[in-house]
């Protein structure tokens, strides 16, 4: 059986990568992303279907569930990829509004998108749901002076990111039944850093596609990057 792929923030970086990837792979892959044209192009490129989303948007996110219920009837994975870096401000600057903003996108929406396509994950045989989190909210790795994660300074970010992995762990134990897990892309080369990641968009990726591909006996409520289980 094909299986069906749900992205989100799939029109370009990571997203878009692991849409290649997973497409190159043999899953019917299904690309969201906010903006109709560049979701539209990068769909077409890839031998995707594209499906329009904004994941801050309630309505949005019921939309392209009853899209997909409606051509797909169903998805085995959904990878939570969507997301943003936020104001870039030094940290007296911040206001409670750039907080909103971050954790409505970076957070909420994994709640909201995760609720709207627990019906269509429920009738897979093997669901499972991708988060992408990030090295930057982990605590081990922001206080070792080895890591670039030391280096940068961006609480509302590095805070969103630790809630992202926190969120999935309890997902992982509140619904056995579909594993949970999140993805460390690592120092990647995006848009998101001016592409001074060290990492290529590939490498990247290799945990997102590891724990889209992996055998269902693999496991729930782990945090991996490319090199194995990351540190908390």
């Amino acid at each position: 059986m094909t299986m069906i792929t749900f992205i989100t923030g799939g029109n370009k970086g990571l997203g878009y990568e692991t849409a290649r990837r997973l497409t190159d792979l043999g899953h019917s892959v299904i690309l969201g992303a906010r903006d109709q044209q560049r979701g539209e192009t990068a769909a077409w490129e890839l031998g995707a279907r594209f499906v329009q989303i904004d994941v801050t948007d309630e309505e949005s996110v019921e939309r392209a569930a009853a899209d997909i219920e409606a051509h797909e009837g169903r998805i085995d994975r959904l990878i939570n990829n969507a997301g943003i870096v936020g104001r870039r401000a030094a940290a007296e600057d911040l206001t409670g509004e750039d907080a909103v903003l971050v954790f409505n996108t970076n957070v909420a929406s994994i709640v909201r998108v995760t609720h709207a396509f627990l019906p269509l994950l429920r009738k897979s045989d093997a669901p499972a749901v991708i988060n992408v989190s990030s090295g930057m909210g982990s605590f081990a790795r922001t206080h070792d002076p080895a890591r670039v994660e030391s280096t940068i300074v961006g609480p509302l970010y590095t805070a969103s990111k630790a809630a992202v992995t926190m969120l999935t762990m309890q997902y992982a134990k509140a619904l056995p039944a579909i594993r949970f897990n999140a993805a460390d892309p690592g120092y990647t080369a995006t848009d998101f850093n001016g592409h001074r990641g060290v990492q290529t968009v590939t490498e990247g990726t290799d945990a997102i596609v590891a724990l889209a591909t992996e055998d269902v006996e693999s496991g729930s409520g782990r945090y991996l990057d490319r090199f194995g289980t990351v540190p908390w």
